[in-house]
């Protein structure tokens, strides 16, 4: 996604190999416009680089170098930016943009001409007489960042100074001046260290020019994102010394930053492979499958053993127990990565306790906490995807069926976070202080969303999880535990209709409580009609979705509460308490969309006709993706127009949902790339038998 920025109308730009950067016009855009799109570059550990497309970060979370110490977490901040200065002719450019109090200094943005995300970040930047082009690539597997500026066009030679400005502190805090000795020792005349301190690890650049030491301290950077969110907003950054350069015409050069010492011919060789690996592509059939492949990709890590994992959203969230489950169909089922599939259900099988699955990773590198209902029933949906993806049955006989079966029974005898089901079989969920269903949102001892009692998706997803563990028993020659678990799931399935269903408005109530209902109309009733095996009477499919389209959906997802309740809040801004008030109260989510598109296929039939409405639902958050969110998709939308953006500038289950249902429900293939299992375009194995449950009753 190439974007020619300021003024100069289109144009392609290419490097020296001829690689085009693209073309859209940016001319439109100013500072505001700039910093209003975030671009990210993952390096496959929990790492990541990322800030504004101008380069000013706006977010204590923006750096060139976020190192993941303990991948995927502990994630800290090194090299928080460059600041570049181009002398040629007499006349001095500064490249970069900082915001201190009071003034935007430099004002690099000036001569930015374009910007392309793909395969790496790129910018290119033009003044009287040059034009350079800067790359950024994170090497995968490793806290190391490659930087590379190459002069393309000029008739004369220009001087190049780069000013590596350094954070040393964990992505949730803030860096002061003091008093403590950080001046870089020379390993050799172009590689060099930064001592650790108590609250951060060495740090290491290398480079092909030369160092010139100036230890100084740059004083009140502002981070605007921050302030507005109601946060401390104002660090201070560690300024070494710059490396200088004399470029001429078509040459390059390159800086290196790590967390371990720099092999400098080596670190510059992989990312030479590492564009061969993502530029490999060509032409792909699909450009909108081709964008979300490329940013599903970015969510998938690996832990220094190896072993896979998937990230919940960039800047800040670690990996989420929840978002993991979620978003295994869509990252690593559709795209054909069956064997990481196969590893991570693995990993959080070793996970359960008391047939609880964790909720979330600590950023600190503590551990798993365990404060989620519904995360063990997702794990048993993955399980049921992973097999009709053509996963390994022999492996799911042995090692994740008897999991299953301990899920199930641990949730029937009771377990943590209050989880009991009543004497129809419902599912209950009450942990005093503690939100258990993904509506989460809690602002010290208060929960914004408590929905303690038997809430709809808790419920939905139950049902879809006996019957799961009934095909998985069917499949693997267990006929009388099929049949138990037949008879119960039949049990709940009555229970539910009976009990959930609000005639008044033609949909589910939310919660039920043992003395009255939660009738808020909320999107969490959707997964009563999508889910492979519906909780909710086939009858009534068709009145839900009315409902959720008339009152929650958005052009860029599905609002968590409907405008009509008195409790809606449609803008998702300003400091926490009214962010988190909002969060789960009326901001649209696109990762909901995937529930709808199924649910609406489902209710309507895979005709063409049902497939370019469906499609219509998503097109929003396609095109976010391809302009604004920069190769991303967000969190969530404010529920009111014009649906800004907000959250996580870029959200796993966002992606996952949209990549899985435009793979699996409107182009009707997967998976969507080709792997050992089956040829690109494969259709999918049929669904279990639906009709079971009334065959038994």
């Amino acid at each position: 996604m190439h974007k020619d920025l300021c003024g100069g109308g289109e144009r392609d730009w290419c490097c020296p190999e001829g690689r085009t950067m693209g073309k859209l016009d940016f001319s439109s855009l100013r500072l505001d416009g700039l910093m209003a799109r975030e671009w990210l570059a993952t390096n496959a550990n929990g790492g990541f680089a990322s800030s504004t497309l101008c380069g000013l970060n706006s977010r204590k979370y923006h750096g060139l170098l976020v190192a993941a110490m303990s991948p995927p977490v502990r994630r800290m901040v090194l090299l928080s930016r460059v600041e570049e200065t181009v002398r040629c002719g007499g006349e001095t450019c500064e490249l970069a943009v900082n915001e201190y109090p009071g003034v935007v200094h430099p004002r690099g943005y000036q001569y930015l001409r374009a910007f392309d995300s793909f395969p790496f970040p790129r910018w290119a930047y033009q003044g009287e007489g040059w034009t350079i082009e800067k790359q950024l690539r994170s090497l995968r597997g490793e806290n190391s960042v490659v930087l590379s500026y190459t002069l393309l066009g000029g008739a004369n030679a220009v001087e190049l100074e780069l000013r590596p400005l350094f954070a040393f502190r964990g992505i949730h805090d803030l860096m002061y001046q003091w008093n403590g000795k950080l001046d870089a020792e020379g390993l050799s005349p172009r590689h060099h260290r930064l001592p650790a301190t108590s609250r951060s690890p060495e740090a290491f650049f290398a480079h092909d020019g030369a160092f010139v030491p100036q230890p100084c301290w740059y004083l009140n950077t502002i981070y605007r994102r921050e302030q507005e969110r109601g946060y401390a907003g104002l660090e201070d950054l560690w300024m070494p010394g710059y490396v200088k350069w004399t470029l001429s015409p078509g040459q390059s050069v390159h800086f290196v930053c790590s967390t371990d010492p720099i092999d400098f011919s080596r670190a510059l060789g992989e990312a030479d492979r590492q564009y061969e690996r993502l530029a490999g592509n060509g032409n792909p059939p699909d450009e909108i499958l081709d964008a979300l492949l490329r940013a599903a990709d970015q969510f998938v890590v690996h832990g220094r053993d190896g072993a896979p994992m998937i990230m919940s959203a960039y800047p800040w969230s670690p990996p989420s127990g929840r978002d993991v489950m979620i978003c295994l169909p869509g990252l690593l089922l559709v795209t054909g990565r069956l064997e990481e599939a196969r590893a991570l259900l693995a990993t959080f099988a070793g996970l359960a306790r008391n047939g609880l699955m964790p909720a979330e990773l600590a950023e600190d590198g503590s551990g798993w906490r365990y404060t989620a209902a519904d995360t063990s029933l997702w794990f048993i949906h993955a399980v049921g995807q992973y097999l009709r993806y053509r996963g390994d049955e022999g492996f799911v006989g042995r090692e994740l069926l008897p999991v299953v079966h301990q899920i199930i029974e641990a949730y029937r005898a009771g377990t943590e976070l209050g989880i009991v089901p009543d004497a129809d079989g419902l599912l209950q969920s009450r942990a005093p202080g503690t939100p258990t269903t993904w509506m989460d949102a809690k602002i010290g001892d208060w929960v914004i969303t408590p929905r303690g009692g038997r809430p709809s998706s808790l419920n939905a997803l139950w049902y879809n999880a006996l019957c799961t563990a009934a095909d998985l028993c069917q499949r693997f020659g267990q006929p009388e535990r099929d049949l138990e678990l037949l008879s119960y799931a039949a049990r709940v399935k009555e229970s539910f209709n009976r009990r959930f269903w609000n005639e008044a408005e033609g949909c589910c109530f939310d919660v039920v409580e043992d003395h009255g209902h939660d009738p808020s109309i909320r999107p969490d009733q959707l997964l009563a009609i999508s889910l492979p095996h519906a909780v909710l009477d086939i009858a009534r499919h068709a009145a839900v979705l009315r409902k959720a389209m008339a009152e929650l959906l958005t052009p860029f997802g599905v609002r968590t509460l409907s405008p009509k309740d008195p409790s809606y809040q449609g803008h998702y801004g300003g400091p926490v308490v009214a962010r988190d008030r909002a969060h789960h109260q009326g901001s649209a989510f696109p990762w909901l969309l995937g529930p709808l598109v199924s649910a609406f296929l489902r209710v309507n039939g895979h005709g063409q006709r049902a497939r370019d409405e469906a499609a219509r639902m998503v097109q929003g958050c396609l095109q976010y993706m391809q302009d604004l969110g920069t190769g991303q998709i967000c969190e969530l939308f404010d529920g009111d127009a014009p649906h800004r953006p907000g959250g996580a500038m870029a959200s796993a289950r966002s992606v996952a949902e949209i990549l899985r249902c435009y793979a699996e429900d409107l182009l009707d293939v997967a998976p969507a790339v080709g792997t050992a299992q089956s040829a690109p375009g494969a259709r999918l194995a049929p669904w279990p038998d639906r009709d079971r449950i009334a065959k038994i009753t």
